[in-house]
């Protein structure tokens, strides 16, 4: 039997990577046709990226480790080419699936479609319909490549034919994260975090910011500082700060200023388990980030997105997620405050996407 096996490569970059791979690896390995071997390209160094980080997955060790380290986008993109095809060459897979919206996605994309290998693209479809996001051509361009295109959403759908995208390569699987979520949740909820930061449940707000749009210049950082502040006023504040967002603050002087409340809480950046513990039993969440605006909507918790633009506009639609500038967040908590939490409605987000993937896999039209 193992000589019919399909071997199929999970490309891995970052954390959010692997935390997406992970229940499609575990749904991969109990089918007696599938070798999914973890390809772990090392874009990004993680110091969450440790062994109790697979443990908590309970992933093995990658499979290959390409080794790419940072770089500009053109360099990272060009490693990981240039090291994946040596990879193909020397074993080429049967599939290569590839995730979200990384400079490897892309890189690893090209060098598998160039030499014949079919790409699956999962989280295909999302849009922010904005260029000057390098996350947004990295989307674009492997969408146009991919040769199957999961989709977690309607709109995902709807962008990929309005770019001419044959109906046949796209497949509605659902929303991967929430996978993850409900893999995890056990040890979520026994993780004591809140508790360890003396929060009380359902009290407090999470903030996340790293984007340079809203970390760069001292102008924009100001603005969320002082929000920040007035916001503490009305509810606690945990603020796992990055390491980007904590060098700004030192740089341009104002560390101090959110330090001088009492309420507001700055910690160092936390692994999965952990910051979730945090978002799941929080008040609010206030982020520039993405995951988190699809993880908020799952859980029914209001989160403030501090985006011009989001790539994925269900979260708005028909979840619990809003675009806002900084100098609106202290109304808008106001308005938090005083709200019920709301139930998730979008269909296919249930922690069941990596058993439809996999059986998108056992049709005829892939074997």
């Amino acid at each position: 039997m193992k000589k019919n096996k399909k071997t199929i490569h999970l490309i891995a970059a970052a954390r959010p990577n692997f935390m997406k791979i992970a229940p499609l690896y575990h749904a991969l390995r109990k089918k007696d046709w599938a070798e999914p071997e973890i390809i772990h390209t090392g874009q990004h160094y993680d110091l969450n990226m440790s062994d109790d980080f697979f443990n908590d997955l309970n992933l093995p060790e990658p499979h290959i480790h390409l080794g790419i380290g940072s770089g500009t986008h053109a360099e990272q993109t060009g490693r990981v080419m240039i090291a994946y095809e040596k990879i193909l060459l020397n074993k080429r897979p049967n599939l290569t699936i590839v995730v979200g919206d990384v400079n490897s996605t892309l890189a690893a994309t090209l060098a598998a479609t160039k030499l014949g290998v079919k790409v699956a693209h999962l989280e295909a479809g999302l849009r922010a319909y904005d260029r000057s996001m390098p996350e947004e051509i990295n989307r674009v361009v492997t969408d146009s490549l991919a040769d199957i295109l999961w989709t977690p959403s309607p709109d995902a759908d709807e962008n990929l034919k309005k770019e001419g995208i044959s109906p046949d390569k796209i497949q509605r699987v659902g929303n991967i994260m929430i996978d993850s979520i409900e893999m995890l949740r056990p040890r979520i909820e026994k993780e004591p975090e809140w508790q360890k930061l003396k929060m009380k449940r359902n009290s407090y707000g999470l903030v996340t910011l790293h984007r340079p749009s809203n970390v760069d210049t001292v102008d924009k950082l100001k603005i969320l500082c002082k929000a920040l502040l007035q916001i503490a006023e009305k509810a606690p504040v945990v603020f796992p700060a990055h390491p980007r967002t904590m060098k700004n603050l030192k740089k341009f002087k104002l560390l101090n200023l959110i330090k001088s409340s009492p309420d507001i809480l700055m910690i160092s950046p936390l692994s999965y388990i952990p910051f979730m513990n945090l978002v799941f039993n929080c008040r609010f969440v206030i982020t520039d980030s993405g995951g988190i605006q699809e993880e908020t909507t799952y859980l029914g918790i209001p989160c403030l997105t501090v985006r011009p633009h989001t790539e994925r506009p269900i979260t708005i639609t028909q979840g619990t997620n809003t675009l806002t500038k900084p100098e609106d967040l202290n109304k808008q908590v106001e308005a938090i405050l005083t709200k019920k939490r709301e139930k998730c409605k979008i269909k296919l987000w249930d922690g069941k996407t990596a058993k439809r993937i996999v059986g998108t896999l056992s049709s005829p039209l892939y074997k």
